[in-house]
């Protein structure tokens, strides 16, 4: 926004250089606009005089010196301008400058902050992925809020973005599951049953068993093969997943069954184009793939001395599927386990031809829940982890969605459940949210006693002259580019920690300032920001798929 106009303003600057032979075009496009660390030192600062005098072989400040020159002569957005340490050139902007923020807030409503720097880029989000054995654990919460709010932030920076959630529905993990659920079916009808060593053992699979016992009684209690209980499981818990995450607000647009790329022959496709290629030979009866040419200190098994792949080979496959159907950018969200396939995936990527930096991947770590400081396990299952629906009865489904943004995707997450249920200001979410219902209910006051809503064009912006005030306006004109660099960062905590900050700063306003007032000019230019606000907390909040509550 105001970032954006300066940035032209010290373009021209740089160009008006050029031209009277300050320095050479060299430095084009090399310097930029950034928001100062500390207080004092402007509203931006720039870091061109250093740039240039690196090529120029110069000393910083005399250029520096020079750009203040040049730069004093914009009169419409500069108030000042410091040189400070090495070179920096600190701006200070006009206060008028700033107030122009409320009408283009107002004009772009919900708007406010969508931008079209996506180009409408192909965008495949590959997130979730979890194999039907059982519901969503908590780790599996964080990785579909992670997606789902990457995805968001993309379509509203005008990306083309196609949500894709991969399984596996064969293989030792289903078959496993097929001989739990037969376990517990001949278990629940009294029947001599032996459940197998490494067996689900969570109580879903009772219900799941209970209720192919409601549907088909005793038929199957002499049935050897497990495909008709892995089967009812498998539907059993997908169902359980798709309602979890319609909990969570979370829709995709494909299921891509790994089971398909062995019916199409495409895992055979993959090993024959290596092979042609020289990428794989045998050795102690294995299949390796030569992922030492490609920068990786050991050559990898993608086929055992059993014949069966190893998890490599259908990633591989399924990946060189994903660039057949053209997407211009492929995000893959995994947990931190998966940090050693990944190398093997991009080595294979590369091997077909494709290029691997059309690849991304966001690694996030594990999630700790704890209660007075400790640990905890609440699941109600019996399973070996906590599931994303005992987490939402507990909490709500925002709490959970704001917790799981709260941190970089590599930062451990502690979930603390204490923090978490509390209804007062020391609840992030609370704090945020409340924020949202507080400005509502200012609006509703107003209305209340009188006091008209005008057009900005009607109010008299010089009374908002409060250093509260013009920090509010300056933080919500850095809103569209905070915007763009979550989702070009792929980091939707980013959008949390501005909501945080934003809110930290509209309550210290609001304890200290009233709105309403006697004077009623003074009151229609406060409720004119306090509309502005209202819109970029409520388009903040859509932005990563949290609700903005008018009540609390």
């Amino acid at each position: 926004m105001i970032r954006s106009q300066l940035k032209k303003v010290l373009d021209a600057c740089f160009d008006k250089g050029v031209i009277q032979g300050a320095w050479s075009a060299a430095g084009s496009g090399r310097f930029t606009v950034e928001l100062p660390k500390h207080e004092g030192q402007g509203d931006f600062s720039t870091n061109m005089a250093m740039v240039l005098a690196g090529l120029e072989k110069t000393n910083p400040r005399q250029i520096a010196a020079r750009i203040v020159e040049l730069l004093q002569q914009e009169s419409q957005l500069i108030d000042r301008l410091e040189i400070a340490g090495p070179g920096f050139v600190n701006i200070f902007i006009k206060p008028q400058v700033w107030r122009q923020v409320i009408p283009a807030i107002m004009e772009k409503g919900e708007t406010f902050g969508r931008s079209d720097i996506g180009g409408n880029r192909k965008v495949m989000v590959e997130f979730v992925s979890a194999n039907p054995t059982g519901p969503l654990s908590i780790g599996h919460g964080r990785q579909a809020i992670l997606g789902d709010s990457i995805a968001r932030l993309l379509e509203m920076t005008g990306h083309d973005v196609f949500r894709e959630y991969y399984y596996n529905d064969a293989g030792r993990q289903m078959r496993v599951l097929g001989e739990s659920t037969r376990a517990r079916y001949l278990e629940l009808l009294g029947l001599e049953n032996t459940f197998p060593e490494d067996g689900y053992q969570g109580d879903y699979i009772l219900e799941i068993a209970r209720s192919l016992i409601d549907e088909v009684g005793d038929s199957l209690k002499d049935h050897a093969d497990v495909t008709p209980f892995k089967e009812k499981a498998e539907k059993h818990i997908f169902k359980d997943i798709s309602a979890t995450l319609d909990r969570m607000g979370i829709k995709f647009d494909n299921y891509f069954n790994e089971r398909s790329l062995y019916e199409d022959g495409l895992i055979d496709e993959v090993v024959a184009e290596l092979r042609a290629k020289g990428l794989v030979y045998e050795k102690d009866g294995a299949v390796w793939f030569k992922t030492t040419d490609f920068g990786q200190s050991q050559d990898r098994v993608i086929i055992k001395n059993t014949g069966e792949p190893t998890y490599r080979l259908p990633d591989i496959a399924y990946h060189r599927e994903k660039f057949r159907r053209n997407f211009d950018w492929l995000i893959d969200i995994f947990g931190s386990d998966h940090i050693a396939t990944v190398p093997d995936v991009l080595s294979g990527v590369r091997a077909l031809g494709y290029d691997d930096s059309k690849v991304t991947v966001v690694l996030h770590q594990f999630v700790t829940l704890t209660r007075e400081g400790k640990q905890v396990k609440m699941s109600t299952r019996k399973a070996t982890f906590v599931t994303v629906d005992e987490l939402i009865d507990e909490v709500g489904v925002d709490v959970v969605r704001f917790f799981f943004m709260m941190r970089k995707a590599d930062s451990q997450l502690e979930f603390d459940l204490d923090l978490a249920t509390k209804e007062s200001q020391e609840n992030p979410v609370y704090y945020v949210q409340y924020a949202h219902a507080r400005l509502s209910s200012i609006l509703a006051q107003a209305g209340e006693k009188g006091v008209e809503k005008v057009a900005f064009a009607a109010i008299d912006p010089t009374l908002l002259v409060q250093p509260e005030e013009l920090q509010l306006l300056k933080t919500m004109s850095g809103f569209p580019a905070m915007i763009e660099a979550a989702a070009l960062e792929l980091a939707p905590h980013k959008v949390i920690f501005y909501l945080m900050d934003l809110a930290g700063q509209f309550h210290s306003y609001y304890n200290k300032h009233k709105v309403i007032t006697e004077d009623k000019s003074l009151s229609q230019a406060r409720l004119c920001l306090i509309e502005a606000l209202l819109l970029v907390f409520r388009n903040g909040l859509s932005s990563v798929g949290l609700s903005a509550p008018d009540k609390m």
